[in-house]
């Protein structure tokens, strides 16, 4: 019986992916950061990114991905962007707002205040989205086998 190769033989995949995992990110970023002009967002963003990351845990191995990004990593990161979705609409509501009322974040000009509290909002969706997504990843890949 011929035993399966191993992924660290296949270096067609391993020099794909290397090349492959940089776009991915780079279109996660453009998805982030221009997903209040158009389709994408936080969410969408946020599933991109992990998913480089999981290709690359796919690729190199689950303990290669962990010292790319520990598992405490991905904790504070969960609740980063939690952190930063809540402190924008505290802020809103220092500044004499409601909740997530992102036209007081720019008195002279309510539209910028807008465009800010959607930025920040969708980036702390992100951060989070993308998070979760790996610490999904972490259980499951990390399970033996029974």
């Amino acid at each position: 019986m011929k035993t399966p190769m191993r992924m660290q033989d296949k270096i067609v995949l391993r020099v794909v992916a290397q090349i492959c995992i940089p776009f991915i990110i780079l279109f996660a970023l453009y998805v982030q950061f221009h997903g209040d002009f158009g389709p994408g967002g936080g969410f969408q963003a946020g599933v991109i990114c992990a998913a480089a990351f999981v290709l690359y845990g796919l690729i190199f191995g689950l303990d290669k991905l962990k010292k790319v990004i520990s598992f405490r990593t991905i904790e504070i990161l969960v609740a980063a962007g939690l952190l930063l979705y809540g402190a924008v609409g505290v802020l809103t509501m220092a500044l004499d707002g409601n909740y997530l009322e992102y036209q007081v974040l720019d008195h002279h000009d309510p539209r910028h205040g807008l465009h800010y509290g959607i930025l920040f909002v969708e980036l702390g969706v992100g951060i989070t989205v993308t998070a979760a997504m790996l610490a999904i990843f972490y259980a499951f890949a990390g399970r033996e086998r029974s």
